[in-house]
């Protein structure tokens, strides 16, 4: 019998909300847990395929799985979200602080009346 645990990666958060159809089975759970069938019935493509989508999602812990009876229930879990929104987080500062000095130089330079040179320090005068 092969081992069913799944060792957590911080790169498999990433990897799974990069594809389109596993986002939008996260947006389907965020309405309350669903069997697989279910979700599968949601949309067009096979069976199988949404079982691999819902295998990268459990591999992320995005999604828990229960079982009840012969269905295998799945519901969101935001706890990787969470982190994932805390890494981006650092980045959209960083960008909003060098797209607002970036906003700021464009401004002083529609000011600039024109023909006019925009120098840095002192000008020197002979």
């Amino acid at each position: 019998m092969r081992n069913r645990s799944v060792t957590y990666l911080p790169e498999a958060t990433f990897y799974a909300l990069a594809d389109s159809t596993r986002l939008a089975v996260l947006d389907l759970l965020r309405r309350g847990p669903q069997p697989a069938g279910q979700i599968a019935a949601s949309f067009p493509i096979s069976r199988p395929a949404i079982s691999k989508h819902l295998r990268q999602l459990r591999k992320a812990r995005l999604v828990v799985e229960t079982r009840s009876g012969r269905h295998r229930i799945y519901r969101l879990n935001p706890a990787p979200l969470a982190a994932a929104t805390a890494w981006l987080e650092r980045y959209r500062q960083f960008w909003q602080m060098n797209l607002g000095n970036l906003k700021t130089f464009v401004e002083q330079e529609d000011a600039r009346k024109p023909g006019e040179i925009l120098l840095k320090g002192p000008r020197k005068t002979k």
